[in-house]
């Protein structure tokens, strides 16, 4: 699924799993890089994130850059700035049946990045039904 908006485009999947799940997994920085392709390694204040958390994210080329969470609303959705980048967004949509879709918000000017957003609803998928996606 794709959306435009005024500022940003967004890619998403739906889940048949309950939004407390999902949102266990995009929030635990443990679980980053084994749904971000772009992601190597976390070191964070949190382990789960919330409003201000911080950390470094060591991207798969090797380098180390800084983060921050700069917007937060529990179960619903999370921004970060990267470096000095405001970067992807991540964001719940829970419809009538219970269903839960994830959404990936970028920048127009990083629309290239939908396809990695792409490739970590994939994955995302994958933890989501394998049973050891918390340990």
């Amino acid at each position: 699924m794709i959306k435009i908006s005024k500022n940003y485009v967004s890619v998403g999947k739906k889940y048949n799993t309950a939004p407390s799940f999902l949102w266990d997994v995009i929030s635990d920085t443990r679980q980053w890089p084994k749904w971000g392709p772009t992601v190597k390694n976390v070191q964070s204040t949190d382990r789960f994130i919330k409003m201000g958390s911080e950390g470094k994210v060591q991207t798969v080329l090797g380098i180390w850059l800084p983060f921050v969470v700069t917007d937060y609303n529990e179960e619903r959705n999370w921004n970060w700035r990267v470096g000095s980048i405001q970067a992807t967004g991540h964001r719940l949509e829970t419809d009538l049946d219970g269903r839960c879709a994830l959404w990936f918000d970028v920048p127009f000017w990083a629309t290239p990045y939908l396809i990695a957003c792409q490739m970590a609803l994939v994955r995302i998928h994958s933890l989501i039904f394998s049973k050891t996606h918390l340990s």
